[in-house]
């Protein structure tokens, strides 16, 4: 097993409208105003951003967000990120009853030095970090969403 490589899946569902939900998402310049643990995102061009990630664990990961898939029709978003993380994220926007079921794919290795050291006794902290940014990307959306 290789310690550094992770595969995480989160799925979150909202009472609203699967085209507002991936509008909402293809604009990660405004993720830092809804979800707190996105520290900053600076546009480097149309397809590339670069990004500061920073949850409960006091560490700050600094990513490179490549387009890699913008599919409006199937609501698909993909990137490739490099920097501290190498691997691809996925937003999958679906409709489900009366709003969306948003599925979030993420597959990385880990880069740093640091965090790949306490790879072993830091997994089971490394994972429930990324679950509690994710409840709070979750919410943070929601209550986005119902404010525009």
């Amino acid at each position: 097993m290789d310690w550094n490589h992770y595969r995480f899946t989160s799925v979150w569902d909202l009472p609203v409208a699967p085209d507002t939900v991936f509008t909402a998402l293809e604009q990660p310049e405004d993720y830092p105003r809804w979800w707190p643990q996105v520290r900053a995102v600076t546009r480097v061009d149309d397809s590339t951003a670069q990004a500061r990630f920073r949850s409960f664990l006091p560490y700050t990961l600094v990513l490179t967000l490549r387009q890699h898939r913008r599919d409006p029709a199937a609501r698909i978003l993909e990137a490739t990120l490099g920097g501290d993380l190498d691997g691809w994220a996925r937003w999958t926007v679906t409709p489900r009853g009366d709003g969306s079921r948003i599925v979030y794919e993420q597959e990385v290795d880990v880069r740093t030095s640091l965090l790949r050291r306490f790879a072993v006794p830091g997994r089971p902290l490394f994972r429930a970090n990324h679950a509690l940014m994710m409840r709070s990307g979750r919410r943070g959306l929601a209550a986005w969403l119902r404010a525009v």
